[in-house]
C-alpha cells in the first residue's frame, strides 16, 4: 500500500466524521469486518491495476457484506470480466464473475485522463452482486477447481486438459471412467476448449464427476 499517500490523506480527511482510513493490504483485509454484513455497501475504486484480479476475487469471496461495485479496471481486464462464452477474451475470471455478479460495462477512459499518462485505457465496469449463485451446483469448491483446470492451458482442448488435472480431480474422473466419458455425460463435445463452454455446462461437468 501506499505510504506516503497516507500522512496526507489523514492530514486532509483525519478529522472527518463519516470517513475512516484504513491502513493496510487489500489482500489481506476482512471487509466485512470493516463494513459489517448488515450494511450491504456499495463498493467504489481504482483498484491498482497491479494486483486487481485478486482484488476483486477477494471481493466477491466476501460478497456477503456487498450490494455492488463501480470499479476501474484496466481496459483489457473488464473485457476477460464481461466476455461471453466462445469470446477469446474469456477465462477463469468470466466465468467466476459471471457465477456472483450481474456485470455492466459503463465506459472507457483514455490515458490522457492520468497524470503521468499511462500506456493502457481504462474502463469503469459496474458489477451487481446476486443475492445467491447463478446456478445450483453440488460442490461449489469443485467447481473453480475444475473451471481453473479447464484454462490451465488454454490452446489445449478440455479433454487434453482434464486428463492432466492434478490431484483431486484425476482421481475423480478416474473413479468416474475418464475425462472422455465424463465430458459424454455432461453432454460437452471433448474437442471443444474451455472458453466455449458457458456456465451452465461447466456445472454439468461438475454434477457428471461428484
Amino acid at each position: 500500500f501506499d505510504r506516503e499517500l497516507l500522512p496526507r490523506l489523514r492530514e486532509q480527511f483525519g478529522k472527518s466524521s463519516n470517513l475512516k482510513l484504513i491502513e493496510g493490504d487489500a489482500l489481506n483485509l476482512d471487509f466485512c469486518e470493516v463494513i459489517q454484513p448488515s450494511q450491504n455497501a456499495c463498493i467504489v475504486a481504482n483498484l491498482p491495476y497491479n494486483i486487481a484480479t485478486a482484488i476483486l476475487q477477494r471481493l466477491i469471496e466476501q460478497r456477503q457484506c456487498i450490494s455492488n461495485m463501480t470499479l476501474m479496471l484496466q481496459r483489457e481486464v473488464v473485457d476477460r470480466i464481461t466476455a461471453a462464452a466462445g469470446s477469446s477474451e474469456r477465462g477463469f475470471l468470466s466465468v467466476f464473475v459471471s457465477a456472483y455478479c450481474e456485470a455492466e460495462k459503463l465506459f472507457d477512459v483514455p490515458p490522457r485522463a492520468f497524470r503521468p499518462v499511462p500506456k493502457v485505457w481504462s474502463t469503469v465496469v459496474r458489477l451487481r452482486v446476486r443475492s445467491k449463485i447463478a446456478v445450483d451446483v453440488s460442490d461449489e469448491k469443485l467447481l473453480w477447481q475444475i473451471v481453473s483446470t479447464g484454462f490451465a492451458q488454454r490452446r489445449k482442448t478440455i479433454l487434453n486438459n482434464l486428463r492432466n488435472a492434478p490431484g483431486l480431480i484425476q482421481e475423480l474422473m478416474k473413479k468416474r471412467g475418464g475425462a472422455s466419458i465424463v465430458l459424454c455425460e455432461a453432454g460437452i463435445p471433448p474437442q471443444r476448449r474451455a472458453e466455449t463452454l458457458t456456465l451452465e455446462e461447466w456445472v454439468r461437468l461438475v454434477n457428471a464427476v461428484v
